[in-house]
């Protein structure tokens, strides 16, 4: 489904990179690390990268760096690395604009149920990621899946990541999973998003990043197809999201686990 996906059919799929792409020098130095630890892993990677940030809490929080600067950026890493990449799409304009640079259009959470989003990004003919709404049962997400198919696009996958709890927490419903795969499509869990806990007082979103392991090996457990993870080289500097991103340099070994638990899995 995914072009230029490497060890496809051996691991479970990875979705992985920086919240938002700060700079060329970044999303480099992350697409490298990742790259190299999927090869040793054998692991499906496809390098994610948000061009720009439009649910933001406060006006003044960073946003992006220029649409189409990161968007070059993006299709840089895919062509030097070999590897597909994902971004987020706010409307449907833009649908047409990122498809030229990337292989997968992802769709917010609190965008998945607008229609005229995920029919320009169906027909665009890019692989389409839609991410259940914190708001959504899983059952629900079926509408969305259809109406990507109805629009002639059989390309389409479903990504869990988390439903709110509460004003300012949201937590994970495994029964989601199995739930979201009748649908014949591939099921993602969104690691670090799921750990996120939004409406802070202070208009920054917290987290709580020292559960991703728990949350990760959950989701391998129910039979996720996949996993998403945003993980920066210094999390406490990142421009977005930092509060409940993965430290790179603690990727591998959370990997090599999530790895060693599939393989277990697939043998019950």
């Amino acid at each position: 489904m995914i072009p230029k996906l490497k060890h496809s059919n051996k691991n479970f799929l990875l979705l992985a990179g920086p919240c938002v792409i700060e700079g060329e020098a970044m999303a480099f130095d992350i697409a490298e690390k990742i790259v190299a630890i999927c090869d040793r892993l054998e692991i499906p990677f496809v390098f994610k990268g948000s061009y720009r940030k439009a649910n933001r809490s406060r006006i003044d929080s960073f946003t992006g760096i220029g649409d189409e600067k990161a968007l070059e950026i993006l299709k840089a890493v895919g062509e030097k690395y070999n590897i597909p990449t994902v971004t987020d799409i706010h409307s449907a304009s833009e649908a047409e604009l990122a498809a030229r640079y990337v292989d997968v259009l992802q769709i917010p959470a609190f965008l998945c149920r607008q229609t005229d989003l995920l029919v320009a990004a169906a027909e665009t003919g890019k692989v389409v990621n839609i991410k259940k709404g914190q708001f959504l049962s899983a059952e629900s997400m079926q509408f969305a899946v259809g109406k990507v198919r109805d629009a002639g696009n059989n390309k389409v996958m479903l990504t869990e990541r988390g439903t709110t709890f509460g004003y300012q927490d949201l937590v994970v419903d495994y029964r989601g999973i199995p739930v979201m795969k009748e649908n014949q499509c591939p099921v993602i869990m969104d690691i670090t998003h799921s750990l996120q806990q939004p409406n802070q007082t202070s208009g920054v979103t917290g987290g709580k990043p020292e559960l991703i392991e728990t949350i990760a090996k959950a989701a391998m457990a129910v039979g996720a197809d996949g996993i998403f993870i945003e993980t920066h080289p210094n999390p406490a500097v990142a421009k977005s999201d930092g509060a409940n991103m993965l430290k790179l340099d603690l990727l591998e070994d959370l990997l090599t686990k999530l790895v060693k638990l599939k393989q277990v899995v697939d043998q019950l």
